[in-house]
């Protein structure tokens, strides 16, 4: 194929982004929309760029050496990227390249200014925009210096910023190429930036410009404040208009520069409220173009209005899809689950299949639509009341989203046809994790019922293990689709769900009475340590004695030190005591080898999968705890929680009708202790049916890979369930759509999910509304009591901890498999979580201080800081 080393704008577009470029590809889609115009001008191609590049050999060892650098390294990474810039510049045009581009300014004006602007393969993508990564130079004059600012912009390529967003992007160097934009200039009395959508709380019915004096570099580079204009529905809702001393103007001779703005044009507004609200029209036609909300560059001249760049904003979290047009407000499942990370499509979508509650998908997470439970009175005072209890910045959010008036229509109460009174009612757990029906039926107080539960679970399990074995191809699909349904069945068993709420509702109970009788804070936390059935304080303990077997063999100890594969277990039996250290392993995999942090994405790699995962545990076990650690711990729990019964009794009694109160609050510790250790036995069943279905599944994908059909087994997990089958019967597969999807995850992983989100793409995560805590604390929600100073931790992936006895543990969110981290620290810190949640309700378990939903922890507490956690009441304190 001929290289072609220009193209003029116009004939530029999506299609041809490897050509010219993301900017380029933009601009000329942008000058083919009616009503918009970009100023005239060309692209200087990829082709070009990689004509220059291929000459000397200096950049190809330059980009070696620069592919081997730590991605932590910032000071290599910056010698590296200047030596590539410089590389690059003293590379000589080749006369054929030069020849194109002079002709192409002959076309437009060899006399004229133009802008000279980098346009990477990589840049104004939908999954990243690059924005400021690469170079642009304005007031460019001539065509020697056009040839030498083009040369500037390929080697913009490698400035540092731009090496370090493509390493966090997950873009290898050598796939971006640069491509440059050359256009007439304009030279504006006004420019700025028009958000299609509020780039600060996702609201895509708000559009914002900021505006200002002269070329938009003022603004850009912060050198002045902009006029602010918020325009919503036609209409300016807001404006601020700033006191412009700066302003950035074209020289006559070339080039740019800063001038002082005349004092009584400093506070005039540099557009029109009418030039504001024609500018937005424009900005939405653009974005309907483009299918999202941009981030659009403009200038005025002659009250008409330039197109210089538009991109997508990347930073915006997806809106989930509705059918009709009103409004919406949708609760995050992640948030509930303790799982906040993306998941891959396969994950959402066995993830959906199996849930009671219809779910909607946006931005790799799953989120339940509250709307219908809102707009009736009296569920919407109940769901406000239960999801208050477990997160109060949840039940912020969607509070400030009903203050709104209008947005969610009030709707008469079912069966009254008319609004109720609004009363609260005790209610059950939050949307999206009940069946349909209400508050369950209270149940006696009886271990039996625990133990029948767990009976039915484990026998439903052992049914699905057998009858999947003989399962494949379209068959085992059919399969599924049934087991679906069982497992729907006996996640919303009706004697399950009454023993759940059974064990909150007394939960609750206690702390309520406790603390007016007694001025007792959370007493329930100390009452319900060491309680039986609780399946996931059960496997941090059951990893203590894993490490018992391991702590006599100095052998064994020095081998797992040095661990890095998975392949550890074979190799242990060959050393004095390895085997017996490899069946205790082997046997809690057998047991607990299912969980994995962010255990509801079934892509997610299990501990059976990735034994290696363990290894740093157990060692941390071996050194901080003694041979029968397990035992004492629990023991010793057992023993506070009865010495805190005998506490509590002894004051009741002692009070006015102290002996009905002591009785009441007997029965209560009774049933407490009885069915709160249940509760993390559902979401245990759960995960162990999950890992049934991935084995199958996987099996399934191995045939294909084995067919030629697939490149990789892990490919399935950009497919749905439903597309997976349909592979599987066609023996095709669209391997531009995986790609596509592998592309999209990425992009969702950059995201922080909202608690709340409306169908406006409003994000809302709340807010305390509290003044109790001291200066600089940092809030969240207090859901195990205590108080413990020691070390933060700061851990984001468990594989990396590194925990000695007294640290704090602060981490993004707490699912079931961090439990066997939690016998070696001291407290807990989470971002994420409610009283109710696992981590909350192991860290009671395990008599651990612990505050969760506290906003930015990770990155507002530093690792090795020392922190006081005031577990009781709900905040922590950064030390000196």
């Amino acid at each position: 194929m001929t290289a072609q080393y220009v193209l003029d704008l116009q004939k530029a577009d999506a299609t041809r982004v490897a050509l010219v470029g993301g900017k380029g590809a933009h601009l000329g889609e942008l000058s083919r929309i009616d009503g918009v115009d970009v100023p005239a001008g060309f692209c200087v191609t990829t082709d070009a760029f990689r004509r220059v590049l291929a000459g000397p050999p200096s950049v190809e060892a330059l980009l070696d050496r620069l592919a081997d650098v730590d991605p932590d390294d910032r000071e290599g990474t910056g010698i590296l990227s200047a030596e590539l810039r410089r590389a690059v510049a003293e590379i000589s045009v080749p006369d054929d390249v030069a020849a194109e581009i002079a002709r192409a300014l002959a076309r437009f004006g060899e006399r004229a200014a133009y802008a000279v602007r980098s346009s990477a393969t990589a840049e104004d993508l939908p999954t990243a925009s690059f924005a400021g990564q690469q170079d642009t130079y304005l007031n460019v004059l001539g065509p020697a210096a056009v040839l030498a600012h083009i040369s500037r912009c390929w080697a913009s390529l490698f400035t540092e910023r731009a090496v370090i967003y493509r390493r966090r992007n997950g873009i290898d160097h050598r796939a971006v190429h640069m491509a440059v934009v050359v256009q007439r200039m304009v030279f504006p009395e006004a420019s700025g930036i028009l958000f299609t959508a509020d780039p600060v709380t996702g609201n895509r019915k708000v559009a914002t410009v900021d505006a200002g004096f002269g070329l938009g570099e003022a603004l850009v580079s912060g050198l002045v404040n902009p006029d602010v204009f918020t325009v919503r529905d036609g209409e300016i809702v807001s404006r601020s208009i700033a006191a412009k001393h700066r302003a950035v103007d074209a020289l006559p001779t070339g080039g740019t520069r800063e001038v002082a703005v005349d004092a009584e044009r400093q506070e005039e507004p540099a557009l029109t409220d009418a030039q504001a609200l024609r500018l937005v029209r424009l900005g939405r036609r653009i974005e309907a173009h483009f299918g999202r909300p941009q981030d659009i560059e403009w200038c005025l001249a002659d009250d008409a209005f330039h197109i210089v760049q538009s991109r997508p904003v990347t930073t915006l979290f997806p809106v989930p899809e509705r059918r009709d047009e009103e409004n919406h407000v949708y609760l995050s499942v992640g948030h509930q689950q303790m799982m906040t990370d993306a998941m891959k499509p396969l994950g959402l979508s066995v993830w959906r299949s199996t849930a009671i509650a219809t779910m909607c998908e946006a931005g790799g997470r799953l989120f339940v639509d509250a709307t219908p439970r809102l707009a009736s009175p009296t569920s919407r005072a109940a769901l406000l009341d239960l999801i208050g209890k477990g997160d109060p910045l949840t039940r912020d959010a969607l509070e400030t989203v009903l203050e709104r008036d209008g947005f969610v229509r009030t709707l008469p109460d079912p069966g009254t046809g008319r609004p109720s009174s609004g009363k609260p009612s005790s209610g059950g757990p939050p949307a999206g994790t009940a069946p349909a029906g209400g508050r369950p039926t209270p149940i006696e107080t009886d271990p039996a019922i625990v133990t029948e539960l767990i009976e039915r679970s484990r026998t439903s399990l052992a049914a699905l293990k057998n009858d999947i074995r003989t399962k494949s191809g379209p068959a085992l699909f059919d399969f599924l689709a049934e087991a679906f349904e069982e497992h729907k069945r006996v996640l919303s068993d009706p004697l399950s769900m009454q023993a759940i709420m059974a064990g909150m509702e007394a939960t609750w109970w206690l702390n309520d009475r406790l603390r007016e009788w007694l001025g007792e804070k959370n007493a329930a936390d100390t009452l319900t340590l060491s309680a039986p059935d609780n399946i996931t304080s059960e496997m941090g303990l059951a990893l203590l004695d894993v490490a018992d077997v391991v702590r006599p063999h100095p052998e064994v100890v020095a081998f797992l030190e040095g661990v890095e594969g998975d392949g550890f277990l074979d190799e242990l039996p060959k050393l004095p005591g390895g085997t017996e250290t490899r069946d205790a392993i082997v046997a809690y995999l057998d047991r607990y080898g299912m969980r994995c942090v962010g255990e509801i994405d079934i892509t997610r790699p299990r501990w059976s999968e990735r034994p290696a995962t363990l290894v740093p545990v157990i060692l941390d076990n071996v050194g901080n705890f003694e041979a029968g650690a397990a035992g004492r711990r629990f023991e010793q729990g057992r023993q506070k929680a009865w010495q805190k019964e005998q506490d509590v009794l002894s004051r009741l009694r002692a009070l006015p009708d102290g002996d009905r109160k002591a009785d009441e609050t007997k029965r209560m510790i009774d049933r407490v202790r009885t069915f709160v250790g249940y509760r993390e036995y559902p979401k245990y069943n759960l995960i162990s049916r999950y890992f049934v279905y991935k084995r199958a599944l996987l099996a399934e994908a191995d045939r294909l890979v084995r067919a030629g059909v697939l490149n990789d087994r892990e490919d399935v997990y950009y497919l749905t369930v439903e597309e997976f089958h349909a592979v599987v019967r066609s023996h095709h597969v669209d391997r531009r759509l995986i790609k596509e999807r592998e592309d999209a995850f990425r992009s969702y992983e950059a995201l922080t999910p909202p608690r709340v989100l409306t169908s406006d793409g409003e994000a809302l995560t709340g807010a305390y509304r509290r003044d109790d805590a001291p200066a600089g604390a940092l809030l969240g929600i207090p859901v195990s009591a205590g108080t413990v100073e020691g070390r933060a931790r700061v851990v984001l992936d468990m594989a990396d901890a590194d925990l000695e006895a007294g640290d704090i543990l602060v981490t993004t969110f707490t699912d079931p498999s961090w439990s066997p981290l939690f016998v070696g620290i001291a407290g807990l810190v989470t971002e994420v979580g409610g009283v109710m949640t696992h981590g909350a309700v192991i860290a009671r378990e395990y008599g651990l201080p612990a505050i969760v939903g506290v906003e930015r922890a990770t990155r507002l507490i530093r690792d090795g800081q020392r922190i006081r956690v005031h577990g009781t009441d709900g905040y922590v304190e950064l030390l000196p």
